[in-house]
């Protein structure tokens, strides 16, 4: 299974770092953002292994607590609003949420079917760069065959301790901000029920892969 695979899960533009204001990290807490990754990634691989047996249904079922655990997905959909959450209704805010997590969770379902091999491994932690607070932690997929590609994680605090709300391929490319540029047009042109609408089909089609 080459490498390649994986990367349009992580695809986007360069994060805006302003968007994402939170309050500082300590000490003790930066210790757990390696933690809270490396559990996702136990939880990723051993997925991955029982694939095809568990079939998409019963990989969303594996994978759903702890994605739902280890990403905050609230703050992420949020974030990938943009400017234009504030006008949304709380009700259909709540339901960007449900289906933006549900589409999270099937993405994941969906690109890591199997094992051929694959290992991940986190390298290190540490602040991160020019974000007013905020923990990378720095990882890296290695395919049993070809190179080995760079996944970086940004954690911040939220309900629950430190969480992930954004992921980085090859240290640069921002899922979020991928997110937020797809969604910022959706918004524009349909609304939060057309945003909505989208992330139901696209959650039908993994789906169906």
């Amino acid at each position: 299974m080459p490498a390649s695979r994986f990367v349009p899960l992580f695809a986007g533009l360069a994060v805006i770092f302003a968007l994402l204001t939170a309050p500082q990290i300590t000490a003790a807490e930066t210790g757990t953002a390696s933690a809270v990754v490396g559990g996702f990634y136990d939880t990723l691989l051993a997925t991955m292994k029982d694939g095809p047996a568990l079939k998409f249904a019963g990989r969303v079922e594996r994978l759903s607590p702890t994605i739902t655990t280890a990403f905050d997905l609230a703050t992420m959909t949020r974030i990938a609003a943009g400017a234009q959450w504030p006008a949304i209704k709380p009700d259909e805010q709540k339901q960007l949420v449900e289906s933006f997590s549900r589409f999270s969770v099937a993405s994941y379902a969906a690109n890591f079917d199997s094992w051929s091999g694959e290992r991940f491994e986190v390298l290190k932690e540490g602040p991160a760069p020019g974000s007013g607070g905020g923990v990378i932690v720095e990882t890296k997929l290695v395919p049993k065959n070809g190179d080995p590609v760079q996944l970086n994680y940004l954690l911040r605090p939220g309900s629950g301790g430190l969480r992930i709300i954004d992921v980085f391929v090859n240290g640069t490319i921002s899922e979020l901000a991928a997110r937020r540029s797809e969604f910022a047009s959706v918004l524009s042109r349909d609304g939060a029920k057309g945003l909505n609408e989208m992330l139901e089909s696209r959650f039908k089609e993994l789906a169906a892969k």
